[in-house]
């Protein structure tokens, strides 16, 4: 039996738009992803990085983005341009919005490097190498920042994916500092 033509024609486009991901498999029946309570209105969206962003900077206290941060896994490791937001300690995140826009990542799944965007002109600098290894703060696995290349930053960073493409990370000294923690970040 012959399928009618305008059925032939209609298998082959909806082929066709589920292979650019117009309707994902499964999309249908996939439940959003419950949003993370951590008490005091500190509230991790897993399907709303602007909202998950907006409660890292401004509803989560430290204890919270601690917890957050020992409880995530490494995730996926950042790729392409990414915003970035200093969150902690107070008054930084104010100082930092005009410097640091976020990192630019040339990464594949197992790491590479990124360059820092500085000022509203999204400069880059401050090149680091990017690979998985353990964190400074619990020994599990992170995205660990390496500035190792970058002569005038002798700092380090980690992150871990907090909730689908938004990562939270910590920055500390390196060399004769060695080991105070500067600040806490997101990016997304």
């Amino acid at each position: 039996m012959r399928l009618p033509s305008v059925l032939v024609k209609l298998a082959l486009a909806t082929s066709a738009l589920a292979a650019i991901g117009a309707f994902p498999v499964g999309a249908a029946n996939a439940a959003p992803a419950a949003p993370l309570h951590y008490g005091g209105g500190c509230v991790l969206y897993p399907n709303n990085r602007a909202a998950t962003i907006d409660s890292l900077r401004y509803r989560c206290n430290w204890g919270q983005q601690d917890r957050i941060y020992l409880r995530a896994q490494a995730g996926a490791v950042p790729m392409g341009p990414k915003n970035g937001w200093v969150i902690r300690p107070p008054l930084l995140p104010e100082i930092a919005s005009g410097l640091w826009m976020g990192k630019t990542f040339r990464t594949g799944p197992n790491g590479g490097a990124l360059m820092n965007l500085i000022t509203g002109a999204r400069i880059e600098g401050f090149p680091a190498y990017v690979y998985r290894g353990r964190s400074r703060i619990d020994g599990k696995p992170a995205w660990v920042f390496n500035y190792t290349p970058s002569l005038v930053l002798p700092v380090y960073d980690e992150v871990r994916e907090v909730t689908p493409g938004v990562w939270m990370g910590f920055n500390w000294w390196q060399g004769i500092f060695n080991q105070p923690q500067l600040l806490g970040f997101a990016l997304a």
